[in-house]
């Protein structure tokens, strides 16, 4: 995946011409699977890259995002899990009108930080889960006026975060706003 990424920004620097950058934000939904928990709101926020090619463009980004779940135990109160991440997704967007597209790519991403609370009780520490995650991205998008666009996207873990040892993976559903500049 790294030999991806390289090639990918090296063709980037060297041809710019219907190149885009770009800003783009919103609302995330997160969980784990598998895990018996509710869905966490949070935000995601970062940058694009993107390359027009006629029918497909190559973009890929680098954005901070909010993961993690929540558990409601009645009475004994709410767990909830915070995890901060940066991630780098590499997308392949198909361009079907000239509004509309659909993309799916991969995506890295490396923890930043953690905050778990259990009524009074709050941790911080990242020896409970694995540092890095790797999942996949699929979406629609539609560009709008303005050199606004929306997206909504959807981010399946691949592989285990062994959350205390237990086979759990990130699933997050994101509504997204961006402007190119």
């Amino acid at each position: 995946m790294k030999k991806l990424l390289v090639l990918f920004f090296a063709f980037g620097l060297f041809s710019t011409a219907n190149a885009q950058f770009g800003v783009r934000a919103g609302y995330s939904s997160a969980n784990f699977s598998d895990f018996g928990s509710d869905a966490i709101g949070g935000f995601h926020a970062g940058t694009y890259y993107r390359k027009d090619l006629g029918l497909i463009s190559l973009e890929s980004g680098l954005q901070f995002s909010q993961k993690g779940y929540m558990v409601d135990q009645g009475a004994a109160g709410e767990i909830t899990e915070r995890l901060n991440y940066i991630d780098l997704p590499v997308l392949l967007r198909v361009n079907f009108l000239p509004s509309v597209n659909v993309f799916a790519g991969p995506q890295g991403s490396a923890l930043l930080s953690r905050k778990y609370e259990n009524g009074g009780d709050t941790s911080t520490s990242t020896e409970a889960i694995k540092a890095y995650d790797i999942s996949g991205v699929v979406g629609v998008g539609v560009k709008l006026p303005l050199n606004l666009n929306a997206q909504v996207s959807y981010d399946f873990g691949l592989q285990s975060l062994n959350y205390f040892d237990q086979d759990v993976k990130n699933n997050v559903l994101k509504f997204s706003l961006g402007i190119d500049l």
